[in-house]
């Protein structure tokens, strides 16, 4: 048992920043050699930015284009050496509007990426997993996993179908060596979230004042628990979703 991950191969979507770039340096650290898979213009310089003592990979992928996902995984196959021991689903969007006002077309956009996209990716490295004897899947899970929020009805539905995706999956795979989990973050700084003081200021200062913390995560408040699940310190841990949230859903 043991958290050091030398000579595993990781995927990181959504890698090129934010709470998943985070992620991925922790992976890194840990001695694995990752992927980083993302649309962002600074997806090589990002790689490059977590280099040290061993090259950093990346596959340029726009994960709404579900027909081009089969093309784009074996080409993370390709920079993994030909076998992917852990998927790291990260990759989200999310656009915030009251519920009457909210546009099908973004509806659709964030369904794709937060839920179709994690689905068809999880089903591709399932395979090769599942033929292997070996995998680890971890998906980016969220608060709105638990309850439906104010304003994203979209991010919520997705991620709730995330918490339920992991369960299902795990149910059908663990008994062949493919452990599947979520890591739902609490409320973090990010981009995403950027937006709420603006738009709704109440919920931002009641959300602060509930976490018995005091204050909003951050990426490498992620880091270890994303270590521990690709590790073989998690072999008996599947289908859970966890919390990382500061102590918000126990208040």
């Amino acid at each position: 048992m043991e958290l050091n991950l030398k000579g595993k191969h990781v995927v990181v979507t959504g890698g090129a920043n934010g709470l998943c770039h985070d992620i991925a340096a922790a992976y890194y650290e840990a001695g694995a050699n990752v992927c980083l898979v993302d649309i962002a213009p600074n997806l090589a310089e990002a790689a490059k930015g977590l280099e040290k003592d061993r090259k950093i990979t990346y596959v340029s992928c726009d994960l709404s284009k579900l027909d081009q996902l089969p093309a784009d995984y074996e080409a993370m196959k390709e920079c993994c050496g030909g076998r992917i021991d852990v998927l790291f689903n990260g990759a989200g969007i999310q656009y915030r509007a009251k519920a009457e006002e909210f546009p099908l077309s973004r509806w659709k956009l964030i369904l794709d990426i937060n839920l179709n996209a994690v689905f068809a990716l999880s089903q591709l490295a399932g395979r090769d997993m599942l033929a292997q004897g070996y995998g680890r899947i971890i998906n980016m899970a969220s608060m709105t996993s638990f309850f439906g929020s104010e304003m994203v009805p979209a991010y919520a539905s997705s991620k709730g179908a995330v918490a339920q995706l992991t369960k299902a999956l795990s149910n059908e795979w663990a008994s062949r060596g493919v452990n599947v989990n979520a890591i739902a973050p609490g409320y973090m700084v990010t981009k995403l979230t950027a937006d709420m003081q603006e738009k709704n200021p109440a919920q931002y200062k009641e959300i602060t004042s509930r976490i018995p913390m005091k204050r909003w995560g951050t990426g490498q408040d992620l880091g270890g628990l994303a270590v521990f699940l690709a590790s073989s310190a998690a072999d008996y841990i599947t289908g859970a979703v966890i919390p990382v949230d500061g102590g918000y859903l126990g208040k």
